[in-house]
């Protein structure tokens, strides 16, 4: 789970700085996994190797749709709903999110890594040959 503080300015023209909350499930990362054509995993490393800028936007685009939400209070749900979803997609604080992460490589990475559950993170790190 990843937490970014988005700094935008509003349609009405009010700069606004707000906290969203990301993340992917153990059950819903399997889902991508499994309903992606060669994997969710193999699908963003050809996006990235193609350097095909659409297909990079398209694959951005739906980690932040299906990873948006809303983390309880006492931390025990994450709430995801079409509506929240949609009303986040037309904000401009999507727009400058999704720019920030096509500008920036680290905040990429950190991004898809803070979207994955933590202990699959630490199993996948810990599988990388040490430098």
């Amino acid at each position: 789970m990843i937490k970014q503080t988005i700094t935008y300015t509003d349609y009405n023209g009010n700069e606004r700085t707000e906290e969203y909350w990301f993340n992917l499930s153990k059950a819903e990362l399997l889902r991508l996994e499994t309903t992606t054509k060669g994997g969710f995993q193999k699908m963003l490393e050809n996006a990235v190797a193609s350097e095909d800028n659409y297909r990079i936007i398209e694959v951005f685009e739906d980690l932040i749709k299906h990873s948006i939400g809303m983390k309880t209070l006492d931390g025990k749900y994450f709430k995801k709903s079409k509506e929240f979803t949609e009303d986040f997609m037309q904000s401009e604080a999507y727009s400058t999110l999704l720019f920030d992460l096509l500008q920036d490589v680290e905040k990429a990475n950190a991004f898809i890594r803070g979207i994955l559950p933590s202990d699959l993170m630490a199993q996948a790190e810990a599988a990388l040959p040490k430098a």
